[in-house]
């Protein structure tokens, strides 16, 4: 497992090389960090350690405006138990920007998007274009390479 990391430019950063990022970057980090966002991506993967609920602090499902469905569930699908309903793993954010449509549900296909929503319903702050722009930016550099030897051959 160890072999299977692709690094990225946020992996320097960390260790010390305060070029490795742009100057949009340390921005959307800094925004990033100080409007919330790390309360639920944190660690080395920036997050995928804990479930929580979808629309903290505002209705996701309302502001998506379509009928539930069954997966809008989440977590209670699991366990049955009422107080897992709507509670939905943290994703890591390693790769982000490669691994769209976003949500459950696939409802934001842009990042920004993404980024928009997840403000305003987990955090219940609405953030302009440009302060979008650059968590964007800053989430892009979590974008890695792979190793030559995780390249897939070609399907058959």
């Amino acid at each position: 497992e160890e072999a299977l990391t692709t690094p990225a430019p946020i992996d320097r950063f960390l260790r010390g090389d305060d070029r490795a990022l742009n100057d949009e970057q340390r921005e959307g980090a800094v925004l990033f960090e100080s409007v919330g966002c790390t309360t639920c991506h944190n660690g080395i993967a920036f997050g995928g350690t804990s479930f929580q609920r979808m629309g903290a602090v505002r209705n996701y499902f309302a502001l998506r405006g379509t009928p539930l469905t069954p997966e809008d569930a989440g977590r209670f699908n699991v366990t049955h138990r009422e107080a897992d309903r709507h509670f939905f793993k943290v994703p890591t954010l390693r790769n982000v920007a490669e691994t769209g449509p976003w949500f459950h549900d696939g409802h934001a296909t842009t990042l920004e998007e993404a980024v928009r929503t997840m403000a305003a319903v987990q955090l219940g702050r609405d953030l302009d274009a440009a302060q979008v722009q650059r968590i964007v930016a800053f989430l892009r550099s979590m974008t890695g390479t792979l190793p030559g030897y995780a390249a897939l051959p070609p399907s058959t």
